[in-house]
């Protein structure tokens, strides 16, 4: 009998009730605004843009007026902003410049838009926060209906190495390998694959050693990035010569998930397992532990808003950003109480690890106020408007998930440019898939998929948007280009819209096979 899962189930549904308790969302963001700007008060960033006052405000009972001079005085920036203008100088080893104290670890992003990785300071306040959003993510599972010997299993994360890489004042690597080096001793015994192979930079064999260990675990959870935990269940099955991932770990139930969306996996996934399993979506970022999925049956995320990090949202539209992604002027940035349901913001952060007023990149949507749950819809450089076409990756992916349903196939990977055509334009996509497929089919359905999800682009292909072009290609194909550029495994993932030298390498790469 599962003694200690019952206990620790019992345990975290009390604990998950007490959280429960409701808080106004507003009033959750001001407190933790107000925190940080105490805390980083007397930092070089808290000097320069006056902090102090915003503090008086605070201490005379006028929040509002501390907001609104915190949205005057501190720009909104990107991380070329950021970086050059701050962060550049804790990288060189300088103390308590955006935040107390000297920054010993930066996380390398995933690097999707751009060729060069960034550097993302993670403080010891930043790790506290991912922990204790963890251990909320964890409690959250009391809301799902899971057998209580769940909680006596393992957990199986495939992450970035936890062997960071030494750069005179600090260390860099993937979040998932600064995190997972410095995860509670009690959590340490159920995580796998253990220090040894996680200490592995080799990805390959990495995936090679956690193929050989299989039989020795007894895997409840799995967690990462959808394409990378779907080659390993894949290696294991072959290796062992199984029908399904259940088959050796009969007692799986959980798949924690985030990074980009699950469903182009979702159909190959459950190919692969015994039974249905339970998927839960998660939104940790390089700049901190954003969302999560709390409750069955919903596609939201719940926003995070007591634990270090103060959001903000800037309607995605024209007016606040051109056909690159790039904001326009400082655009005013709506607060949790002033958002809509329904609509798309660009989202904005001011965290615990030194970022202010940072525009993280991310397009997000309400899917339900009353709950402050999100769903992500692509990212602001990550949309085509070629002639006005308006495509956002959620589109995309809407249209490229029916067109699979429709044709019985699976699309694992998938990205897409926009091209000159005949004087005019083309979207050129190209497809992973490793069966027989008709790409004209292909074409025909997606197309129509998207004219009836975006109305912009129904009009644009009646005039400037000429031609869609499929190209099908093997899936190795992506993750081949993926591990030429470095990024292979942890948090890696291939960039859904190609534009600028990013594009140029692809096609390149491409010619050159």
């Amino acid at each position: 009998m599962a003694i200690i899962g019952n206990l620790l189930q019992r345990g975290i549904r009390l604990r998950a009730s007490i959280r429960q308790e409701y808080s106004n969302p507003y009033d959750l963001q001001e407190e933790t605004l107000h925190k940080l700007i105490i805390k980083a008060r007397n930092s070089a960033f808290g000097k320069e843009y006056q902090f102090l006052k915003m503090l008086e405000l605070f201490k005379l009972g006028k929040p509002d007026e501390a907001l609104d001079l915190f949205q005057e005085y501190v720009p909104i920036v990107d991380y070329n902003g950021m970086f050059s203008s701050w962060w550049h100088r804790s990288l060189a080893g300088e103390r308590s410049v955006c935040w107390p104290g000297k920054v010993k670890y930066f996380a390398l992003s995933s690097g999707t838009s751009e060729a060069a990785s960034k550097h993302i300071p993670v403080t010891r306040s930043m790790m506290r926060s991912i922990q204790r959003a963890g251990v909320r993510q964890m409690l959250a599972l009391s809301n799902y209906p899971l057998p209580a010997k769940l909680y006596e299993k393992s957990m199986l994360m495939l992450g970035g190495s936890t062997s960071l890489n030494k750069q005179g004042t600090y260390f860099e690597g993937d979040l998932s390998g600064i995190t997972t080096g410095q995860l509670p001793f009690w959590l340490q015994f159920y995580a796998k694959p253990g220090n040894r192979i996680a200490r592995n930079k080799d990805w390959d064999r990495k995936l090679d050693e956690m193929v050989l260990k299989a039989k020795d675990w007894d895997i409840g959870y799995l967690l990462g990035v959808p394409a990378w935990v779907q080659i390993l269940m894949e290696k294991v099955i072959a290796h062992y010569n199984l029908e399904h991932i259940h088959d050796i770990w009969p007692n799986l139930e959980v798949y924690v998930h985030g990074g980009v969306s699950f469903d182009p996996y979702r159909e190959s996934f459950n190919r692969l397992l015994g039974r249905p399993i339970t998927y839960i979506e998660t939104y940790l970022a390089s700049e901190g532990f954003i969302a999560y999925q709390v409750r069955p049956g919903t596609s939201g995320m719940r926003l995070i808003l007591n634990n270090g990090i103060f959001f903000e949202f800037i309607p995605f539209n024209d007016e606040n950003f051109d056909a690159e992604g790039q904001l326009i002027g400082q655009p005013k940035a709506l607060m949790i109480h002033e958002v809509e349901e329904g609509k798309e913001y660009a989202l904005i952060m001011s965290t615990c690890a030194g970022a202010w007023r940072y525009i993280i990149g991310d397009v997000v949507k309400f899917v339900n106020l009353s709950e402050s749950e999100i769903v992500i819809t692509g990212r602001t450089k990550h949309f085509l408007s070629l002639c006005g076409e308006h495509l956002s990756v959620d589109n995309m992916q809407k249209a490229l998930q029916l067109t699979a349903h429709e044709l019985h196939i699976t699309i694992r990977e998938w990205t897409v440019m926009g091209v000159p055509f005949e004087g005019l334009f083309a979207h050129q996509w190209y497809l992973a898939c490793d069966e027989e497929v008709d790409s004209d089919r292909i074409r025909q359905r997606l197309d129509e998929h998207l004219c009836c999800l975006n109305d912009d682009y129904a009009v644009e292909r009646k005039a400037a948007l000429k031609e869609v072009i499929i190209n099908i290609l093997p899936t190795t194909t992506f993750y081949d280009f993926m591990r030429k550029r470095g990024k292979i495994g942890g948090q890696s993932k291939f960039p859904r819209v190609l534009k600028k030298q990013i594009a140029a390498d692809w096609v390149e790469f491409l010619q050159g096979r």
